[in-house]
């Protein structure tokens, strides 16, 4: 099993040309642009990365591409978890195993329907696990689409007796519960929080990062955070405060308000073309909210005197 670092994992986007194809040129912009803002590893191919609209052979290729650019510089995960069927599921973590990545990152809504309880998942994840190789590493990730299924500190103390799980993108937004499954995981199994408001208390509690759709944004805050809260508990109360209320654009047609935020401020030369929305209903007054909220990124961070050593 590869060591999980501690530290933020970017849920990183998909970058598209504007005839809907993936553009590798750009994916591999961001893989460095991820790393130059300290990341401790990337997520790929997860629902930020639109996973459901790219095919299974896109999943694959799209995961082998970014393990190959990154050469080892951080850590990668990848789930492209997305069939219903057990036997095709097994098909495709084996092959995503095959790219390199570190884990293998599953998703619980795919063991279970939302009518039913956790013995139907244990029953199913069980039939999986007894047919992938041994030698994969897991993760779980609770993906809201296409319905959100929390892992209850039952169901990981489960995947951490097995010794084949070692990181969790926790999206419960309850810090009480986080902290109930950082305990569940033995110290086996890793937990990043992607909830923004939270991130401060469940690090204090014993997580291990952030894995959230704000790292697209500015990863290098919350790398700073992650890695100074001990150090320097004050002005990481302060980061805090602002990183979880401006955290909310994310509700603004994500991933477009990301891609818009990337294209604005750092590659002009990427398309904000999507998959999985529309990017017409990206309303004129959500573009300025996202220039409003870079002018305030930067000057937040000059307030409180933090340089990241990167383009802001």
């Amino acid at each position: 099993m590869k060591e999980i670092a501690n530290g933020v994992w970017p849920t990183m986007i998909t970058p598209f040309t504007e005839d809907g194809k993936i553009d590798y040129a750009m994916v591999e912009k961001l893989v460095e642009w991820y790393i130059e803002r300290g990341v401790a590893g990337i997520f790929a191919v997860c629902q930020s990365s639109e996973m459901f609209f790219l095919t299974a052979e896109e999943r694959v290729e799209l995961a082998a591409f970014i393990v190959k650019k990154v050469n080892g510089r951080v850590g990668v995960v990848a789930s492209g978890h997305c069939a219903d069927d057990l036997d095709e599921q097994i098909a495709g973590i084996e092959a995503m195993a095959k790219t390199g990545v570190d884990n293998v990152v599953l998703l619980p809504n795919r063991f279970a329907k939302a009518d039913e309880g956790d013995d139907v998942l244990l029953k199913n994840l069980k039939y999986v696990l007894d047919r992938v190789s041994p030698e994969i590493s897991f993760g779980f990730y609770e993906c809201p689409y296409p319905y959100k299924r929390v892992l209850t500190p039952e169901v990981i103390s489960f995947c951490a007796d097995t010794g084949r799980f070692t990181f969790m993108k926790d999206t419960c937004c309850d810090a009480d519960l986080i902290n109930a499954k950082i305990r569940a995981g033995k110290g086996v199994i890793k937990l990043f929080n992607a909830n923004c408001a939270q991130l401060l208390q469940t690090l204090r509690a014993g997580a291990s990062g952030f894995s959230g759709v704000m790292a697209n944004f500015h990863p290098e805050a919350y790398a700073w955070l992650c890695k100074n809260y001990e150090a320097q508990p004050e002005l990481a109360e302060k980061l805090q405060d602002y990183l979880g209320v401006v955290s909310a654009i994310e509700g603004r047609q994500y991933p477009v308000c990301a891609k818009k935020y990337i294209k604005t401020f750092h590659f002009p030369e990427m398309s904000d073309y999507t998959r999985s929305s529309n990017r017409d209903n990206f309303v004129p007054s959500f573009y300025t909210e996202v220039l409003s909220f870079n002018a305030l990124y930067k000057a937040h961070m000059a307030c409180l005197g933090l340089d990241f050593g990167v383009k802001l």
